[in-house]
């Protein structure tokens, strides 16, 4: 298959044996859960957060714990057909968008051409869910020169489109890290008002070692923080919040901060209507590194987004199984940091 159609996505999903190890996307099939006919797409391509690791893992979660049917989709090298998420001009797959019942993503900075990105501007406009992670705030990235029909997409657009993907669908693109990135990890605490939210249900302990980034929710598409960041001194979960004033240096500049003081939202929900006029359910949080994964809390409201995104918060257990399927040791974030040569196949359900 050279990519995948909507009559090629239910068929691969239907088949009893996993793709072809030259697929360049891992089907993972869940066998049984409160509506196996869901199909989800997820979407990875960062350079920095190991999305081509986290996104993998929580395919897998999704089947082999609630029975829904995902497609993960990587940045490719179309001259090796391995996984590089420097790669910012190819993801294969996307048609799969179009069989989809909610896009999760968490791309950083691609630049796709008009043949892929069209099958993303489908669905955002069709008013189907939206999960956004970490970078999908600034997921997209056009160059000044670019002739894209989707270069309004870009993270820092000004004109047609203000803020791009980020601002317009999740309600923010990218601003500045909010806690010392790297040095500062997060603790989520649940925002006021929020504690009886279905996404929140049985969530506890949220501790991921990414830090906050700095957050201003729009009025309008009905946004609600359910997750504040509290910024700890260090990168351990046990650390004490940071206190009053710090001082970092950044590009030649001394920057004081505050950053409990208010603190900022790392995960909230939204409307977003497109060209279809049809609201569709967003959910978005600024945390989603591979290593955040690791945390239980944060696993089960990934998954909890999920129920709810696609509209069955009426059947989210009190306690989402989200136990970790297979060995999962994810390669702490930063650039030039993914492990080289990998291919889909790699991250295929050996059951």
């Amino acid at each position: 298959m050279s990519g995948i159609s909507r009559r090629a996505a239910l068929y691969a999903l239907a088949a009893p044996a996993l793709p072809a190890a030259s697929d360049p996307w891992t089907v993972y099939l869940g066998a049984r859960g409160p509506d196996s006919r869901k199909l989800v797409v997820l979407i990875s391509g960062d350079e920095e957060y190991r999305s081509e690791e986290a996104l993998p893992q929580l395919g897998k979660i999704l089947a082999a714990h609630h029975g829904f049917q995902c497609i993960v989709l990587y940045a490719i090298d179309p001259a090796k057909g391995t996984i590089d998420p420097g790669i910012r001009d190819n993801i294969p797959g996307l048609e799969a968008l179009r069989a989809a019942d909610l896009m999760i993503i968490a791309t950083r900075y691609r630049e796709l051409p008009d043949a892929q990105m069209q099958f993303i501007d489908e669905y955002v406009h069709a008013g189907r869910p939206i999960i956004g992670l970490r970078t999908a705030t600034h997921a997209f990235h056009y160059g000044a020169n670019s002739t894209s029909k989707f270069k309004h997409y870009n993270d820092q657009d000004k004109s047609d489109w203000p803020g791009g993907f980020g601002k317009q669908v999740l309600g923010e693109t990218w601003i500045s890290h909010h806690g010392h990135h790297a040095v500062q990890s997060t603790r989520g605490l649940i925002a006021p008002g929020a504690q009886s939210h279905p996404i929140l249900r049985g969530v506890a302990g949220i501790w991921g070692p990414t830090d906050v980034y700095t957050v201003q929710l729009p009025l309008s598409g009905g946004c609600q923080p359910l997750l504040l960041g509290e910024v700890l001194e260090g990168m351990n979960p046990r650390d004490k919040p940071v206190s009053g004033d710090y001082i970092i240096e950044r590009k030649g500049q001394r920057l004081v901060k505050r950053p409990n003081d208010p603190m900022m939202p790392v995960a909230w929900t939204r409307t977003f209507s497109g060209r279809s006029g049809k609201p569709a359910r967003v959910f978005t949080t600024t945390m989603g590194a591979a290593v955040d994964l690791q945390n239980e809390g944060f696993r089960r409201m990934l998954v909890n987004a999920v129920y709810w995104a696609v509209g069955m918060e009426g059947k989210i257990p009190a306690s989402s199984k989200v136990d970790l399927v297979g060995a999962y040791e994810p390669t702490f974030f930063g650039f030039g940091k993914h492990k080289t040569g990998m291919r889909p196949d790699d991250f295929a359900w050996k059951r």
